[in-house]
């Protein structure tokens, strides 16, 4: 049933004239009963005193009725002036709505957001309570004018008519959501508008209703979220202390402050624990900061500057406190931090004007600060409040752990490379069969330091024992391991193992000690390494491998560099396959270059490390191998190497015939004397007449010992290197060993003696049998 609207026509003198079908079925009153009576007699209580008092103007309010059968009636009302043609008002229009469209009226006017209605030409007819509150404008002062003479002409503004005019012309509502200013509320919000036709019982549109939420918590809720979000996946990209303070910065201006700033204490920066009691005036790093004004005009302190925060200031109170401090202009915090900044400086103190807001967070990781950051608000409209607050903390708290992290990071890897380094060789021992230079550099990527090593061992003999091996992954453990092999490298060198059986021992050690650690696979370990023998005298150079990159060889006079050929062996820890040597001849001045895969590994489908651009490396032309090592790592290498290099250049040498003097000594004692005057013959030949006496004894004594307890042919071989050597040899495989001698035993002196006499001696094997030596330093050595 369609409604019949409630109209009465009241005169100016208050009595009724004219009454509807709809006013008599609201009220009950029949016409006749009720015109040409004063509208008074019909009303339940006097009305306020604003009700139908205008006499220019439409006014809107509530009166009570009686209804015709006694009960009352609280009605909303619209009184509309009638043009009297004299330009006074000949009487009014009462239309009335019943209790429901009263409730209606009253849940518009009284709803929490902001509702207006706009005719079809974007004018004024109507706003509740909340949106002249939001316009901070009375609605008399808005009803019917156009929308945008009573706003500013923004953007945002003009966004809003174009949605309106959209409703007018299409009756389709919208619904939209709009960041601008609020006029009485002094500044910018986040809307969520809808916007809907109205349209009378005929159907025809006739007004634009308007619901605007007020989503600014919301909206900054899902902004902090969001920046939560962004920090996870920004902040702590790498391993650096620094950086991520930076990565913090940048975070944060320009949409959660107008400047900001990181300060850390001093043991974040270093390699130290912190310490057991905290100090009341700490000294704190600043180590990044940001402005949205370009060049930071204004800041006190700088990048690698320092400072000492003392309270009341908010920074202190946050390092003390252990909590987010905020502090708005003209508290005595910030007064304190304002004064401390404009004194630290001066010249900056124009560009701090205006600065309204500050929050200072602590950075606390695992129960401990690392310092503190403090966020400024200047071109930002609104102070920081207690939900900043709680996000800042939540951000600080991210952003501490991955500083931390950072820091143990470098903590641990400082500790890595000191050990590595503890256990690389700080020098090479001198000797006469190479020219010898290195390079090591450990990883700069995140993995942390690896365990590769190089060494090089004086063997008996003028020998010169070559090695270079990675133990897989890095950390402090891999660079403990690397130690313990390169010491068990240096053990079995020291015993003159061929190169096949020094692996085949190595490989054994790996395997227990993967056993020892209780790791299910021996892989896990995973070591590799080239054990190269160079003697100068025959100029042989043997070598074999377990899974390590063959080296380069580059002969004198040659084309370039190119492989040694040979059969690689397992990784050390697989076993079942044997390890088999090379053996190679080379001409005095061949280069070759021993190295690890951190040296090629950057390059992708590789693995067997013959890269071409290495190949032209270490075959190209240089000074000396130490410009030839440079040219190598600058030509082959990134500039953060993601793994270790190791690199071991040597270049070989030749002992001639004239420094090397060899006999064959029959099987009989009476040699030994025949022996010992060739000797002194040949050490007055090279003017070493100053050794002769303890040559002689030694000689004497290893070749008595080679005649009576060994199996001929026998040779004596004297070796004029560094020092002078002196070996025998024979085809037992018995060695001799060192015994203490009783006093009325006839023997057993001999090695004794030679031990006490010369610099150091031993016994090798050998593929025909055994061979003595001994070593004393020459006089000019």
């Amino acid at each position: 049933m369609d409604r019949v609207a409630a109209v009465a026509i009241i005169d100016t003198r208050g009595w009724v004239t004219g009454w509807s079908e709809g006013a008599r079925l609201l009220t009950g009153h029949p016409a006749e009963a009720v015109v040409g009576r004063p509208a008074a007699d019909l009303l339940a209580a006097k009305p306020p005193a604003e009700a139908l008092a205008a006499r220019t103007g439409t006014r809107h309010g509530t009166v009570a009725l009686r209804h015709r059968d006694g009960h009352r009636l609280d009605l909303a009302v619209t009184a509309c002036p009638l043009d009297g043609g004299d330009g006074r008002p000949a009487g009014y229009a009462v239309t009335a709505e019943p209790p429901g469209d009263t409730l209606a009226a009253q849940a518009f006017e009284q709803a929490s957001m902001s509702m207006s209605v706009f005719d079809l030409q974007q004018r004024y007819l109507r706003l509740n309570d909340a949106a002249c509150k939001v316009i901070g404008v009375p609605e008399e002062g808005l009803t019917g004018r156009f929308f945008l003479d009573t706003v500013a002409d923004t953007e945002s503004n003009r966004g809003f008519l174009r949605h309106l005019r959209e409703v007018a012309e299409t009756g389709l509502p919208v619904r939209y959501e709009s960041f601008a200013a609020a006029p009485a509320l002094n500044r910018e919000h986040f809307w969520s508008l809808e916007m809907w036709p109205l349209r009378d019982a005929s159907g025809t549109q006739t007004a634009v209703a308007l619901a605007a939420y007020d989503n600014n918590e919301q909206y900054w809720a899902r902004r902090r979220l969001a920046l939560l979000n962004e920090a996870a996946a920004h902040i702590g990209t790498t391993l650096d202390v620094v950086r991520t303070a930076e990565e913090l910065i940048e975070i944060l201006v320009p949409r959660y402050a107008d400047f900001a700033t990181v300060d850390l204490l001093d043991w974040v920066l270093g390699a130290d624990e912190p310490p057991m009691v905290a100090a009341d005036d700490v000294e704190l790093h600043r180590v990044a900061y940001k402005s949205t004004r370009p060049g930071s005009p204004g800041v006190a302190v700088r990048v690698g500057e320092t400072q000492i925060y003392r309270p009341p200031a908010p920074p202190a109170r946050a390092l003390r406190e252990g909590h987010a401090i905020l502090s708005q202009a003209g508290e005595p915090g910030f007064r304190a931090w304002l004064a401390d900044r404009n004194e630290r400086a001066p010249r900056g103190a124009r560009f701090r004007e205006g600065v309204h807001s500050m929050i200072a967070v602590p950075l606390r990781a695992r129960g401990t600060t690392l310092g503190v950051a403090v966020c400024v608000r200047l071109l930002h409209p609104e102070d920081y409040g207690p939900d900043d607050a709680v996000f800042a903390e939540e951000l600080a708290s991210r952003a501490a752990v991955c500083i931390d992290n950072a820091r143990r990071f470098a903590r641990e890897r400082s500790t890595a490379l000191a050990l590595q380094h503890s256990l690389l060789p700080s020098g090479l021992p001198g000797q006469a069969a190479l020219d010898v230079a290195h390079r090591y550099l450990p990883c700069g990527s995140q993995a942390g330091i690896g365990g590769d090593w190089f060494d090089v061992i004086p063997l008996s003999g003028g020998r010169v024992g070559l090695v270079v091996g990675d133990v897989v992954g890095h950390g402090i453990s891999s660079s403990a391991t690397m130690g313990r092999l390169r010491t068990a490298v240096r053990t079995l060198a020291d015993v003159d193992l061929p190169p096949d059986e020094l692996l085949t021992h190595l490989d054994d050690l790996v395997t227990h000690l993967a056993a020892e650690n209780g790791r299910e696979e021996v892989a896990e370990i995973g070591a590799t390494c080239v054990y190269a023998v160079y003697d100068p005298v025959s100029r042989r150079l043997t070598l074999a491998t377990a899974g390590h990159p063959a080296p380069f060889l580059v002969l004198p006079g040659g084309d370039g560099a190119e492989l040694v050929p040979m059969t690689a062996g397992p990784p050390l820890g697989i076993g079942g396959l044997p390890f088999e040597a090379t053996e190679l001849e080379l001409p005095e001045g061949s280069v070759v270059a021993l190295f690890t895969d951190g040296l090629v590994a950057h390059r992708a489908g590789r693995p067997d490390g013959a890269d071409d651009e290495l190949r032209r490396a270490v075959g190209a032309s240089a000074d000396s191998l130490d410009a030839l090592a440079d040219g190598i790592l600058k030509a082959v290498l990134p500039d953060q190497p993601g793994d270790d290099v190791a690199l071991l250049l040597v270049r070989t040498r030749a002992l001639g015939a004239d420094r090397v003097a060899t006999w064959d000594v029959p099987a009989h004692p009476a040699q030994v004397a025949v022996v010992r005057g060739a000797v002194g013959e040949q050490l007055a030949a090279w003017g070493l007449e100053e050794t002769a006496f303890v040559t002689e004894l030694v000689v004497s004594e290893l070749v008595t010992n080679a005649i009576r307890y060994g199996e001929p042919p026998i040779q004596l071989r004297l070796i004029r290197d560094r020092a002078l050597i002196c070996e025998v040899s024979d085809t037992s495989s018995t060695s001799p060993h060192l015994r203490r001698a009783h006093a009325y035993d006839e023997g057993g002196r001999g090695l004794l003696l030679v031990a006490q006499l010369t610099q150091r001696w031993g016994s090798r094997q050998t593929a025909a049998g055994k061979t003595i030596w001994a070593e004393q330093p020459l006089p000019d050595a």
